[in-house]
């Protein structure tokens, strides 16, 4: 899969290079040559005033190619642009300073189908889900029994939106620890993501 990143100011940051060595970059996706069934990943770089060029933008990407996926790349973050942006059909925000490993990361989350969430907009959609919906305890208990021991454990701070960080000083342990045991969880639960992890756990009881 291609990695396109779409900037203004036509020229790739180091942290994108880190990331993706083959990386091409435009000023418009106009510019970008490829069939309209062609895999490819557009990362789209915006600043604070750029809200109706991206909303534009996505319309166009997801218009003109059938298999592109779009993650945002916002010098700002904001928890309204990032929603806005993922219901126009986007399937990731983060910093567009973000270390390339943390891109990484994005590029293989959402070529698995699930969604790049930033920290705080993920705790926020948790929050809201929580008022709306309730699942069955059952099916709690039935979903953490396919789990280790520690494995539930974490599984159960990542329903709370807590950063692998946090996980990693609640239950003292190390930052890859917590890493592969969210990606078994991913697995043994058959979810793409954080956000589906914590909607299957959405039990006000883990709270």
């Amino acid at each position: 899969m291609r990695d396109l990143f779409i900037s203004p100011r036509n020229s790739l940051l180091a942290n994108w290079t880190g990331a993706f060595e083959q990386a091409e970059v435009y000023t418009s996706v106009a510019d970008v040559k490829m069939g309209k069934n062609d895999a490819g990943l557009f990362w789209l770089h915006v600043d604070a005033n750029s809200q109706q060029w991206l909303s534009a933008t996505v319309v166009q990407i997801l218009a003109g190619f059938s298999n592109a996926k779009i993650v945002v790349l916002a010098n700002v973050p904001e928890q309204a642009e990032a929603a806005q942006t993922l219901s126009e059909g986007s399937v990731g925000y983060c910093h567009a300073y973000s270390d390339a490993s943390v891109l990484l990361a994005v590029k293989a989350v959402v070529s698995h189908g699930g969604i790049w969430l930033g920290k705080d907009l993920l705790q926020y959609l948790i929050a809201t889900s929580r008022q709306l919906v309730t699942a069955q305890p059952a099916a709690v208990t039935s979903a953490l029994h396919r789990l280790s021991p520690r494995e539930s454990e974490v599984a159960q701070q990542v329903s709370l939106g807590l950063s692998n960080k946090e996980i990693a000083r609640i239950l003292n342990v190390t930052e890859r620890t917590v890493k592969a045991h969210i990606s078994a969880c991913f697995e043994r639960l058959g979810v793409k993501d954080r956000l589906q992890l914590a909607l299957l756990l959405n039990d006000k009881s883990l709270s």
